[in-house]
């Protein structure tokens, strides 16, 4: 069952409310609740914080009782609903139905050379991988199409806002269950489709939004959106690349390494792709070599890949650049690990955005 409690608002900036005595930290989605002011009555969602996640970590503002009812109602014509069936379902007008009825083919035939298609198995690679592209090739024009895996909302990510202001991303969509991005599709498929014939970028990043869906079982995890994705991508005859999930220092082993998020999904995977990884030796980055803990060196990870990948995958080794990563004031942090004490979380987005730069562009 919702876990709802009545609270009001005692700051907006960070947005705070009160809930039974206790200030707690919370988010609104002004595009589902309407504005959310100090002094509000609202009703909030209390499991995340409840359970103390730590990216969901935080109270969520169902409803507004003060002034959101007040907002709503479908735009225009819109009629295809978002999060379906629950008490949350809102009208969304789709990016597919801009589709030409001229261009019914089952798989879409893209201008050659094909834009290229980048599968990330979470959203903290978005933006070194953004970044690694647009340095390698300064003119390509890379969107990002969020599904399921993680957070659902579009709005909740700072790193797409960063990266818009900052023009490193030039479009976002919002596809299947995730919502309110600048475009809306019903489908991953069909957010692929729509940035290649739509929207004209020259790559995209597919990926999940903030905070990951996780347990540790083989199946049960969010990471296994990016195997859904890929074969979208490569159904629609683009070319897929996946960026694996490497770590030289998460405490947890299954994730050290070689993230069992990644060799589960390279495993599954119906067809070949191209798995981009960082050269094994990067000067100044004393967790890149032998003083990484056990199993999380780069050689460590790169056998880990050889081995699951088994011939049918192609590795590409990378030149990668962390001191100008870090210096571009790009997030550097992972759950709690900074880019110094988890160098190769960084450095596998970073290889896989210079990957893309170099399958990125039309004619």
């Amino acid at each position: 069952m919702l876990k709802l409690r009545r609270g009001s608002v005692v700051s907006d900036d960070p947005l705070t409310v009160e809930v039974a005595g206790e200030r707690r930290r919370a988010w609104a989605d002004p595009a589902l609740v309407g504005p959310v002011e100090i002094g509000d009555e609202v009703v909030v969602n209390t499991q995340a914080l409840d359970l103390e996640l730590g990216s969901g970590g935080f109270d969520v503002v169902h409803v507004n009782l003060t002034r959101g009812l007040e907002y709503g109602g479908a735009a225009g014509d819109a009629h295809v609903m978002k999060l379906n069936y629950s008490s949350l379902q809102h009208a969304v007008e789709p990016i597919e139905a801009d589709e030409p009825a001229s261009r019914e083919r089952l798989i879409p035939m893209p201008p050659m050379p094909a834009p290229p298609v980048l599968v990330i198995p979470l959203h903290g690679h978005l933006a070194p991988a953004v970044w690694a592209a647009r340095q390698a090739n300064p003119g390509i024009n890379v969107g990002f199409v969020q599904g399921a895996g993680g957070a659902l909302p579009g709005s909740l990510s700072r790193d797409v806002t960063d990266l818009r202001d900052r023009g490193l991303v030039a479009g976002h969509v919002t596809a299947g269950a995730a919502y309110g991005a600048q475009a809306e599709a019903i489908t991953v498929p069909g957010g692929i489709d729509a940035a290649v014939h739509e929207l004209a970028w020259d790559a995209a990043v597919v990926g999940p939004g903030p905070g990951i869906l996780g347990s540790d079982s083989r199946l049960g995890h969010g990471g296994m959106a990016a195997l859904d994705a890929a074969h979208s991508a490569m159904a629609l005859g683009l070319p897929t690349l996946v960026c694996p999930r490497l770590s030289s220092s998460d405490p947890r082993p299954r994730h050290r390494g070689l993230s069992h998020h990644s060799s589960t999904v390279l495993s599954m995977l119906l067809g070949p792709v191209r798995v981009p990884v960082p050269e094994a030796a990067v000067e100044g980055w004393p967790l890149l070599d032998e003083d990484a803990p056990e199993g999380g060196s780069p050689q460590a990870a790169l056998d880990e890949l050889i081995e699951i990948c088994g011939g049918r995958h192609d590795i590409a080794v990378q030149p990668i650049d962390l001191d100008g990563y870090a210096a571009s004031g790009l997030p550097t942090t992972t759950m709690g690990r900074s880019i110094s004490e988890d160098p190769l979380f960084f450095a596998a987005p970073l290889a896989a955005g210079r990957a893309l730069a170099e399958h990125g562009g039309r004619e």
